[in-house]
């Protein structure tokens, strides 16, 4: 029988969830904070955003690395490659968001929400403002 763990390209189910869960840590976080949450999971062909909010008529681009052991503080592993690629999809994000009607945003910013999730303790979050 093939599992999720031997099919090519797609992660693990646990490594799935535990994004999924940290995701969903750093979009609390975010919202507590008083950022608006826009979009999760936002999906084109050229990648995925994580978490797309609003603070005040800024967007914020938000990339949440999740770890469940040691080496939290992760906003070191987006490369600059994938800063880049991050960019791109932010522009592609609010052409779709113009062509639907919407944007006014007056500037964009870049975070890193690393999520530390250890079984049996409460999250722990970092949230590196203007990470790139």
């Amino acid at each position: 029988m093939v599992t999720t763990r031997d099919t090519p390209g797609r992660p693990p189910d646990d490594r799935r969830l535990l994004g999924q869960r940290g995701e969903d840590v750093a979009a609390a976080h975010l919202t507590a904070r008083g950022l608006v949450v826009l979009d999760r999971n936002w999906r084109c062909r050229e990648g995925e955003l994580d978490v797309v909010a609003a603070d005040g008529e800024r967007l914020v681009v938000v990339e949440v690395k999740t770890r469940s052991g040691i080496g939290f503080g992760s906003a070191e592993a987006v490369t600059h490659e994938k800063a880049a690629r991050i960019r791109r999809l932010a522009q592609r994000w609010l052409a779709d968001r113009h062509a639907a009607g919407g944007s006014g945003f007056d500037e964009v910013r870049f975070d890193v929400v690393a999520v530390l999730l250890v079984r049996g303790a409460e999250a722990r979050v970092e949230h590196y403002e203007g990470a790139f």
